[in-house]
């Protein structure tokens, strides 16, 4: 990997894709309710233990009015008195269902998201699927769900995560609002087949191993499989526990959503066994509550029938009907056993358990819509609460009543461990803690102020390769004036680029030291410095690079992530490089009436504004853009039959729409690799704001279902 510090701006290049810039958002009127993101929504100190609540009526309907007076709260039956008490509204919108069941556009784009801000975000959701606990058969369904979920069911404020029991728990996991990326994601979802589930939901009935020690040897392999999935469920919950501390430094009341067949906690006949997974279980609900985590249940397995299939051999069974319902039994006992885990889960941290059902995807959308509103109720606690002469961790029991007349419903997590989080405290971070803290960070970090844009591109010799830069602005670096006009400026960086299925592929990290004269640092303050890496791909997939930058003199962090999808062109299939923009900052042609209009190419003149770095125009300005078309087909010694068309999308609708054209290759004979691009005028009636450019190439001779390819890039006009 290549890294490479300019103090100019990237002149012309050839592919990219793009990080976002958004304009701060509109304060929000004053309200006598609390956003779940303005408030510290559960603590447990020695002076305050705080928990959050969702009361509905009989009806299932939110109770949003209740008084302090109207309810009370227990600590091991013992009422408290209630010191603080507020309701805290959720912004969300509900989910709608989708008001048509056409088939969605396989060739549609899927645009980039404006980046999210801490203020703007209204559901932190991370869905875990338990890979380690989906039979083969619910795999499938799953990753229906989850993909319906993505492209239908996301609303604007939403943060997401799709992680994996199995896989990717040691690396950065990303909390995202790119449908982009959690498409890839889905499509990681797979059957994992050293899980602790097999073909089918529940495992086959075995026959009855003959001679004289058959039903011990049959009694030990049981055993031995009872302890592997015990094991297999500790491994769950720790998946999940990772994934809480993830959520623990974001903002407002966050959810999980744990997609499973189930795990058992508990085996009423032996309570020496799952001992591992039930005190696993009772730490991650304590963790729960201390991160103001939420955690529903989705039992996977759908509805199942309980009698025997062709799958069990009852051989050796068939003439004593006392063991077929013995086996028959414990398969019902295998069935509510493993869905206990998941009802204590989810009942124990204040979600809901959704099971017996057939349609995940309603699932999922009930999960959503629960994500409305809550109260925060408050005690000071009793001395006994936290024993600090021995440091002992009891459990302490939380109830929860309300007594205005009539029938409600309180869902809230039912206890903590006596250990105060106030005395939790954490050490000092290092410099490399904090650059790490940046990078993983869902929002970007603006101490200083970054822009990345990764590039994908292919090379006959070198194959396919990420180029990214990352746009440095200057004045939040703090620089020393030194003798003979050099001004002095030291910081670190550290990027990471991450696979598909979450684990680091490359990393570095380094420390500059700049010596500028006087003349390049004045340059550099109008142009900003940019960092440069080349990371070359050996294998096609979606990949994510993150970087953070910190300037050491005043601890100030900054970070930045990209999204790249690279092709698998050995399929000889039609694809696309990224998009550069590129701008004329002299040129200002008068638009049509309608819009946009194509115009004359723009060339650039030292605009680094309007680079391929930056990517901000002026209305008015012309915008190039160029990309490489790959795999396109040809017949003999004909040129390839292409079509191009360009589409301008701003708040992710449409607002330009060009016609579609032939492409034109001029002497270009390597129809493997074709250099595209062309210009557009950006028609002063376009108000400031965050676009997307979707290229469009349609290749007449491939076949129908590989005839279009599409690449996005997103871009700011400014006044």
């Amino acid at each position: 990997m290549k890294h490479i510090l300019i103090l100019l701006f990237i002149l012309p290049l050839v592919t990219s894709t793009v990080a976002q810039q958004v304009a701060p958002p509109t304060p929000p009127a004053a309200s006598q309710t609390q956003r779940p993101e303005d408030a510290e929504v559960v603590r447990i100190t020695t002076n305050l233990v705080q928990v959050d609540a969702v009361i509905t009526d009989n009806h299932g309907k939110l109770v949003a009015d209740l008084k302090p007076e109207e309810v009370e709260i227990f600590e091991d039956g013992h009422k408290q008195k209630i010191t603080n008490f507020t309701f805290n509204l959720s912004e969300s919108t509900p989910v709608e269902r989708p008001a048509s069941t056409a088939k969605a556009d396989r060739n549609a784009p899927v645009l980039p998201p404006a980046q999210l801000r801490p203020e703007e975000i209204k559901r932190t959701i991370a869905i875990v699927v338990d890979d380690l606990g989906l039979s083969f058969e619910s795999t499938a369904y799953v990753r229906r769900a989850l993909k319906k979920f993505v492209e239908e069911q996301m609303q604007a404020g939403d943060l997401i995560a799709i992680i994996r029991t199995s896989g990717g728990i040691g690396a950065l996991q990303s909390f995202t609002a790119d449908k982009r990326q959690l498409l890839a994601a889905v499509e990681r979802v797979k059957w994992y087949p050293l899980g602790r589930s097999g073909i089918s939901t529940f495992d086959p009935v075995q026959g009855v191993t003959p001679g004289r020690n058959g039903p011990e040897m049959d009694q030990a392999m049981a055993d031995f499989e009872e302890f592997r999935k015990d094991v297999f469920a500790v491994g769950t919950l720790g998946a999940v526990s990772y994934v809480l501390r993830g959520l623990k430094e974001l903002p407002g009341r966050k959810s999980i959503l744990l997609v499973s067949d189930g795990f058992k906690i508990d085996d009423h006949n032996d309570q020496t066994k799952n001992y591992q997974a039930r005190e696993r279980m009772r730490r991650l609900i304590d963790d729960a509550g201390r991160a103001s985590v939420v955690i529903y249940t989705m039992n996977a397995a759908r509805l199942q029938p309980l009698g025997f299939t062709a799958g069990d051999d009852l051989s050796g069974r068939n003439r004593k009907p006392m063991e077929l319902e013995d086996a028959m039994k414990a398969r019902r006992d295998e069935a509510y056993n493993q869905q206990e885990g998941l009802d204590v889960l989810a009942h124990e941290t204040g979600g809901i358990a959704i099971r017996n059902t057939n349609d995940l995807t309603g699932g999922i959308r009930r999960v959503l819509e629960d994500q409305k509103g809550f109260y925060l109720i408050g005690y000071r606690p009793d001395e006994s609460t936290f024993d600090k002469r021995t440091g002992g961790r009891t459990f302490h029991h939380l109830n929860l009543k309300v007594t205005r007349p009539g029938k409600f419903n309180v869902r809230m997590r039912n206890g903590f461990y006596g250990a105060p989080t106030d005395e939790q405290k954490a050490a000092p971070r290092t410099s490399a803690q904090k650059l790490f803290a940046a990078l993983a960070s869902p929002f970007g970090s603006t101490g200083v102020h970054l822009q990345l844009t990764s590039l994908f591109a292919n090379d006959e010799t070198v194959g396919s390769f990420m180029r990214s830069i990352l746009n440095i602005d200057v004045h939040d670096l703090t620089f020393t004036d030194e003798p003979n006009g050099i001004h002095t400026c030291v910081f670190e960086v550290l990027s990471m680029t991450f696979g598909d299925n979450g684990a680091a592929v490359d990393r570095t990290g380094r420390t500059y030291t700049l010596n500028l004269p006087d003349e390049i640092y004045r340059r550099a303050q109008r142009d900003g410095l940019v960092y440069q890496v080349t990371v070359p791909v050996k294998k096609p997939g979606a990949y994510q690079l993150r970087m953070s930058l910190r300037d050491t003199a005043s601890d100030r962090t900054g970070s930045a992530s990209q999204f790249v999808e690279v092709p698998d062109l050995k399929k000889n299939r039609l694809a696309l490089s990224g998009i550069a923009l590129r701008g004329d900052a002299a040129t200002t042609v008068q638009p049509a009436s309608d819009g946009p209009a194509a115009a004359q190419e723009g060339i650039e003149k030292g605009n680094a504004d309007a680079s391929p770095a930056v990517r901000r125009f002026r209305t008015g300005m012309i915008m190039a853009y160029d990309f490489f078309v790959y795999n396109a087909q040809s017949e003999k010694s004909a040129p390839p039959q292409l079509l191009e068309q360009l589409i301008l999308y701003r708040d992710g609708k449409p607002v330009f729409t060009s016609q579609q054209r032939p492409m034109k290759f001029g002497d270009q004979t390597d129809s493997k690799r074709l250099l595209g691009g062309s210009a557009i005028q950006l028609g002063t009636d376009l108000p400031p704001g965050d676009y997307v450019i979707t290229v469009l190439i349609t290749d007449t001779l491939a076949d129908r279902k590989h005839q279009v390819a599409t690449q996005s890039m997103d871009f700011t006009i400014v006044k």
